[in-house]
């Protein structure tokens, strides 16, 4: 595992909410020379974006719940402990947009808003169990 995936404050994965994938995908595939692939999620229209094989992010459909939001990137920042960083950002004056939310397999995650309006990901990885 990448140390960006358990060093606190280390940003480690980026991911595009788009409105059109498909267009997407084809101007970053020939701006960046990203290698894109299906992510095999059955419940999310998501491809990994790799670069020299390591996955870095990926690349989402809007969800029809998502209606009215404009494309946009989204940044994660990993974190030692996702709820405890919420409850500090509340206390700074910031705000919570997506509270702590588990993704099977992958972490706890939150959405917050600093108090000048730039929002970003707070994410805790599940830790692989050791052998």
């Amino acid at each position: 595992m990448s140390e960006v995936f358990t060093t606190h404050g280390a940003v480690s994965w980026t991911e595009l909410m788009t409105t059109d994938k498909a267009k997407a995908q084809s101007f970053y595939r020939d701006l960046l020379g990203w290698t894109l692939e299906d992510s095999g999620m059955p419940s999310v229209d998501y491809t990994l974006i790799k670069v020299n094989g390591a996955a870095i992010g990926g690349i989402m459909a809007m969800t029809p719940d998502m209606a009215g939001m404009p494309t946009h990137w989204r940044t994660y920042i990993t974190v030692d402990n996702v709820d405890e960083r919420v409850a500090k950002a509340t206390q700074a004056g910031g705000t919570i947009v997506l509270p702590p939310t588990d993704i099977p397999g992958v972490g706890r995650f939150a959405i917050i808003q600093d108090p000048t309006g730039g929002v970003l990901s707070l994410i805790t990885y599940a830790m692989p169990a050791s052998s």
